[in-house]
């Protein structure tokens, strides 16, 4: 199949790209002319630039391409957002440019078998916060706190909004392995012999290993499904220390200070780091947004559906994907 990963410079994207070339696809990468391409060395790399943000630019992009080649049979939509400086470039850059680069692809007749689009489990927002916590179903309604997931949740309610468009949306939670950067910080820290978290009610999180997110990607494409979403975990939650704890026994390290702060703290120091990021314009971290991810207790949601009608069961569970991470880290001097 020919394969377009949009987004393929980022930690995600960098992998779907090397599993379609694994798996004998023809594939392009989307990229912007300022991206890294730190990780997409393969010569058999096929490049586009794509600019989201201008759809008259983009429109001629993808003209150019489809004057010496066909039209791709599947896009796998990788590319977006997930720190800005000002909330409003959220809606810009994960919904406006969803719907510019759509509305292209209709315009210039080259919308592909499939349009994979990969969304987030903060769409949801905090919707089953009551004890004993119960998994987040596709039913229930979606309330975003973050302005992240409501951009993702714009995204999503567009592309439903478009007569027998081929789209398959995936709402992977936290999602970590080599080349992540933000869960990359928690191994930092306790290598540094400290373990800082929030709330003192009971949090359940849960976790997908990239290789397996990536794995529901390909099954997806095999299956040939469309007009469907679905969460993409590990089926089990995890206490909020079960991730540190993996990491302090990986890096050998005996003693960590483990300090647990109430979330007003949490909110004041993201309050500050976010007024520090406009002093120095570079996105922060920890931001009002992190704050209400962080804040949030539940994190289980619903893979009955993906497992069923996918086949999808994931190979990497917290603890060995958090091996293979770490030794990734290690291997590369990132740590």
């Amino acid at each position: 199949m020919k394969i377009l990963v949009t987004g393929a410079s980022g930690f995600i994207g960098s992998f779907i790209v090397e599993k379609g070339l694994e798996l004998g696809h023809e594939v392009w990468a989307g990229v912007r002319g300022t991206s890294s391409r730190k990780f997409l060395t393969d010569s058999r790399i096929n490049f586009i630039e794509l600019n989201f943000g201008n759809r008259e630019k983009l429109e001629q992009q993808l003209s150019e391409f489809i004057t010496t080649s066909k039209k791709w049979d599947c896009i796998i939509h990788a590319a977006g957002a997930t720190k800005c400086l000002d909330k409003k470039d959220f809606i810009r850059i994960n919904s406006d440019g969803t719907k510019n680069f759509v509305e292209a692809l209709r315009k210039l007749d080259i919308v592909p078998q499939q349009f994979i689009y990969l969304s987030s489990l903060s769409v949801f927002g905090p919707v089953r916060e009551k004890q004993p916590y119960a998994p987040i179903l596709e039913s229930d309604t979606p309330c975003p706190n973050t302005a992240y997931g409501e951009s993702k949740l714009i995204a999503e309610e567009y592309l439903r909004s478009i007569p027998d468009f081929p789209y398959v949306i995936l709402r992977p939670t936290g999602v970590y392995g080599p080349r992540e950067k933000d869960y990359y910080q928690m191994a930092v820290s306790i290598k540094q012999h400290i373990d800082f978290s929030v709330g003192y009610k009971p949090q359940t999180i849960t976790f997908i290993y990239v290789k397996d997110l990536v794995k529901a990607i390909y099954l997806a494409i095999e299956k040939g499904v469309t007009g469907r979403s679905y969460f993409v975990s590990e089926p089990r939650g995890y206490c909020s220390r079960a991730f540190s704890d993996y990491i302090q026994r990986e890096l050998g390290i005996k003693r960590v200070l483990h300090i647990k702060a109430p979330l007003w703290v949490l909110r004041a120091i993201s309050a500050c780091a976010e007024w520090f990021s406009h002093i120095t314009g570079k996105p922060s971290t920890l931001n009002s947004d992190k704050y209400n991810i962080m804040k949030q207790r539940n994190w289980l949601c619903d893979t009955t559906p993906i497992a069923r009608e996918l086949g999808f069961s994931i190979d990497y569970d917290l603890e060995r994907g958090t091996a293979e991470t770490i030794k990734w880290y290690k291997e590369n001097r990132w740590l």
